[in-house]
């Protein structure tokens, strides 16, 4: 498959897990993101869509070693894992179905980067979980171990305050990690390595967007 250029404000990857390396004498924490088997299946244009962009396509493992076909487009959801958009800037999209993003002129090493993922869902948690609230008296008879306590309004208004920190669901968020460094680009492996950690699970999206 064959690169093209366009400007995008980013380029999706997918989570392999952490590892380290040495950089200046010591011992650097980083997020390994492989940016392989992603191609282009559509082009969003201002006076058809009301806005540009490019989307792409994520290949499922058991079509990663095949040529793109056009007739893959015409049944996404068996060829492809997600399908993402990346906006662009450019008046006039040049660039063809079935090709992929260069993406070692927008990520460089020593560059920043923000990193967009969805964080690991817990499930429903309380306060003290959730929030890292102290909890009650643990002994002498008391009840209120792991409660919330009161979440009435200081004047009785009979109301919940917004905002009030209460049992929910805990994770599966969208979050952002800003200002990241870019410690390695490995065209090879189509791997990026990035400084620290970046939310979400091993094997999940994210987005790398560069500052």
């Amino acid at each position: 498959m064959q690169k093209d250029d366009a400007m995008v404000t980013g380029i999706w990857g997918r989570k392999v897990g952490m590892t380290q390396v040495f950089a200046e004498d010591k011992v650097v924490p980083v997020t390994v993101i492989n940016l392989a088997h992603w191609v282009v299946t559509g082009l969003k244009t201002l006076d058809r869509d009301g806005y540009r962009a490019v989307q792409i396509g994520h290949v499922r493992p058991r079509y990663a070693q095949q040529t793109f076909s056009h007739s893959w487009l015409k049944k996404p959801k068996k060829y492809f894992v997600s399908l993402k958009e990346l906006k662009t800037s450019d008046k006039k999209i040049d660039i063809e179905i079935g090709s992929t993003i260069d993406y070692q002129k927008l990520l460089e090493v020593g560059s920043l980067v923000d990193v967009v993922g969805t964080t690991r869902g817990r499930g429903f948690a309380g306060v003290v979980k959730r929030h890292g609230f102290a909890g009650g008296p643990g002994s002498h008879g008391t009840e209120m171990g792991r409660f919330p306590g009161s979440i009435g309004h200081i004047r009785a208004c009979g109301k919940v305050i917004k905002g009030k920190r209460l049992p929910g669901q805990l994770g599966f968020q969208r979050h952002m990690i800003r200002g990241l460094k870019v410690m390695r680009v490995e065209p090879e492996t189509n791997v990026v390595l990035v400084k620290g950690a970046v939310p979400g699970k091993s094997g999940s999206f994210v987005f790398i967007r560069k500052v």
